[in-house]
């Protein structure tokens, strides 16, 4: 799939836990290359730890973050396309990534899905009605995007959600 655009002022605040501060104070008080490396390691730890804390199985899991560039490489192998597509978006949807490089190999090769970057007034509804011509099919959208999404009505401007082909 290659290079994934995201807005990275949106997203997932994962970068306020302790080890990454504990990093982000180590670079402030000495920008040394060691300390934004450190910096960039327990960044990419967190973005790993989310990963596998929505349950998404990833072989051979390793998660690089680029301060620099806000840039996220992720690299595995997974079992199917709508695995490595939430992987892609537990990774992209992190306030701080503007961008994800994606480097994960699929298994089991299918269709990709559309992609949508929710935006002020969207709601799911609105979304497959635009997508699928029928809002009623807003539930295809809510389970393609589970676990990353806990209620149909939780989704917020900026955030990027998968759309299926049905």
């Amino acid at each position: 799939m290659g290079m994934m655009s995201f807005l990275k002022e949106a997203g997932e605040k994962l970068f306020g836990k302790p080890e990454v501060k504990a990093a982000e104070s180590a670079a402030a008080t000495a920008p040394s290359p060691e300390a934004v490396a450190a910096l960039n390691a327990a960044a990419g730890r967190a973005i790993a730890d989310y990963v596998v804390a929505q349950g998404l199985s990833v072989d051979a899991l390793n998660v690089d973050f680029d301060g620099a560039s806000w840039t996220v490489t992720v690299s595995g192998s997974v079992a199917d396309q709508a695995t490595k597509e939430k992987v892609l978006l537990c990774c992209g949807n992190v306030k701080g990534v503007a961008a994800v490089n994606d480097l994960l190999v699929v298994n089991s090769p299918a269709p990709e899905a559309q992609w949508h970057t929710v935006v002020s007034g969207d709601n799911l509804s609105k979304i497959a009605k635009a997508f699928y011509g029928d809002a009623n099919k807003y539930p295809v959208i809510f389970e393609a995007n589970k676990p990353m999404l806990s209620h149909p009505d939780k989704i917020y401007p900026g955030q990027m959600l998968r759309i299926p082909p049905l």
